[in-house]
């Protein structure tokens, strides 16, 4: 059973979730959402919730406050635990444009680039950060192990 359930309608991330099974030894089942959007969908959200009136690849809401590496016990957040027993970390907007436009921009597919800001999303979702430069070298790294579990490097 994978610990980490991304719900999604328009893609499948369960290959994505099972590359941080190694990160959340110890966790509780979880679950997160993604939903991709607009550039202007995108901007609203960007705008309302961070003031910042600008369109961005992607955004994350933690349902949570939780620190990188804590194991994340359903008994401890009793009232964030979905119907089939998965407590809920949060939820990742993704905007499609900007995707397709970033993953041209640095030459890579489609794939990779999406996958590249969900686990992005996911991280945040765990508790990580990028505002210190010790921070985000971990969360890059998390990002990055991720990814190379799925053969999504950046070659």
């Amino acid at each position: 059973m994978t610990t980490l359930k991304i719900n999604c309608d328009d893609y499948d991330f369960a290959p994505l979730a099972s590359a941080f099974e190694e990160q959340l030894k110890g966790c509780s089942p979880l679950s997160a959402e993604v939903i991709f959007c607009s550039e202007e969908d995108i901007r609203s959200l960007n705008s309302r919730t961070r003031g910042v009136d600008a369109v961005t690849d992607v955004l994350s809401y933690p349902s949570l406050a939780l620190t990188p590496g804590e194991a994340i016990s359903a008994g401890a957040y009793p009232l964030d635990v979905d119907e089939e027993g998965r407590v809920f970390i949060g939820s990742i907007a993704v905007c499609s444009k900007r995707a397709e436009q970033q993953a041209e921009e640095f030459g890579h597919s489609l794939e990779r680039e999406i996958n590249y800001l969900v686990a992005h999303g996911v991280c945040h979702l765990l508790g990580y950060d990028h505002m210190e430069e010790a921070d985000k070298r971990a969360m890059r790294s998390a990002e990055e192990a991720a990814l190379a579990k799925l053969r999504l490097t950046r070659d």
